[in-house]
């Protein structure tokens, strides 16, 4: 079990020079915890008086309590500081001057899952944006990514199909921190704000989040267990298609099926190349909410054996030609809107290429698919090296 240091305790325990009298922001929600559980708003007030002088929310809210995409969360006023707390996932995404107005450094605590379509890297690259644009610094305060720092998988996003789950041309599994992160964007993608990152330490690319000695405290509410975070690069794409990704049940995304599926028939079509590192145990479950919502589905509960082996998207990739290739006429994709896109289809916009979908659809064989993205995927790899922090 690693002892790691989140950028949170860093800064409080040793506060940059350029900090000094100047007036805060703090970007953050419910994950944005110090090891004792002692949220960072409090830590930030209490370190640096009355100086923090606004709130910003995320997707989902500051408490986390908004439960699914598209579902909004509004201004509000911090009950224990008295200061406003802005909603960046309601009327804006990009902070207005208004909401910048009364900070000079707008400090950024957030838990990211490491996948490509988790959305407060973009609320913290709008963040970014603002900053260049109104004269403030962004300091990003940084965390672990769940799923480590040393592997990287999928196809790198099609600039078509970019979104507000999807703003830059990265893979699913993007392999770095937010802090890292964010100077991939504001360097190499040219947002060119002024960027501070305060580090953790002890943190180690190759650490997965049970290997830290941190608590995990849930980014969002269906990331409640750090397994569920180390599925979700793979199991997100369910939420394209009319097959239930286990919410509104006590296991979301480890849980996926539909009422039409038969899991033994799907296991028999799958190549175990594909699931490795996994077991996928068939199931039956009846979500309370979301789709498929008092109907009884049937399909698997993914059950990791090996986090060094298993490769989420490609085994959820597998999953998925499986539902389509079983269902039959009774599969069907999600219709928009989603994320704000209300034209193109939500799992081109999740896959990040409607080629994948087409691919998929057409049975070709998922190794062929893997291989087409291997080259993209490589030149990434080899550029984000440069904006590592972390051996």
């Amino acid at each position: 079990m690693g002892i790691v240091k989140t950028g949170l305790e860093n800064l409080i325990d040793h506060p940059p020079e350029f900090m000094k009298n100047k007036r805060l922001g703090l970007l953050a929600n419910p994950a944005s915890v110090d090891r004792d559980f002692t949220h960072a708003r409090t830590l930030v007030a209490r370190k640096f008086k009355d100086r923090l002088t606004t709130l910003f929310s995320p997707q989902h809210g500051f408490f986390a309590d908004k439960q699914d995409n598209m579902i909004e969360s509004d201004h509000s006023t911090d009950s224990q500081l008295n200061i406003p707390v802005y909603s960046l996932y309601g009327e804006t995404r990009k902070p207005l001057e208004k909401m910048f107005e009364n900070i000079d450094i707008l400090l950024v605590d957030l838990q990211d899952v490491g996948t490509r379509v988790y959305t407060f890297m973009y609320t913290v690259s709008y963040c970014m944006e603002a900053a260049r644009e109104f004269g403030k610094t962004v300091v990003i305060l940084d965390r672990p990514n769940p799923v480590g720092g040393v592997r990287t998988e999928g196809n790198i996003l099609n600039d078509h199909f970019a979104s507000f789950v999807g703003r830059y041309p990265i893979p699913m599994r993007h392999g770095l921190t937010m802090g890292e992160l964010a100077l991939l964007f504001n360097g190499h993608f040219g947002i060119g704000c002024d960027l501070h990152v305060v580090p953790m330490s002890g943190w180690t690319r190759s650490m997965y989040y049970h290997e830290t000695g941190l608590p995990w405290v849930a980014p969002s509410p269906n990331l409640p267990t750090p397994v569920s975070s180390y599925v979700y690069p793979g199991q997100v794409i369910f939420e394209g298609a009319m097959v239930s990704e286990g919410r509104g049940t006590t296991q979301p995304f480890e849980l996926t099926g539909a009422p039409y599926a038969d899991p033994e028939a799907m296991l028999v079509r799958m190549n175990p190349d594909h699931l490795k590192g996994i077991h996928l145990r068939p199931v039956a479950f009846e979500p309370t909410s979301n789709k498929w919502q008092g109907q009884t589905c049937r399909g698997f509960q993914i059950h990791i054996k090996n986090l060094d082996q298993y490769n989420p998207y490609l085994s959820s990739l597998a999953l998925l030609q499986a539902f389509i290739a079983q269902g039959g006429g009774a599969f069907a994709w999600k219709e928009p809107p989603y994320e704000y896109e209300f034209e193109k289809k939500p799992i081109d916009l999740i896959l990040g290429d409607s080629l994948i979908r087409e691919r998929l659809e057409s049975m070709d064989d998922l190794t062929d698919i893997q291989a087409s993205w291997t080259d993209g995927l490589a030149r990434y790899t080899s550029l984000i090296t440069s904006f590592h922090l972390y051996r």
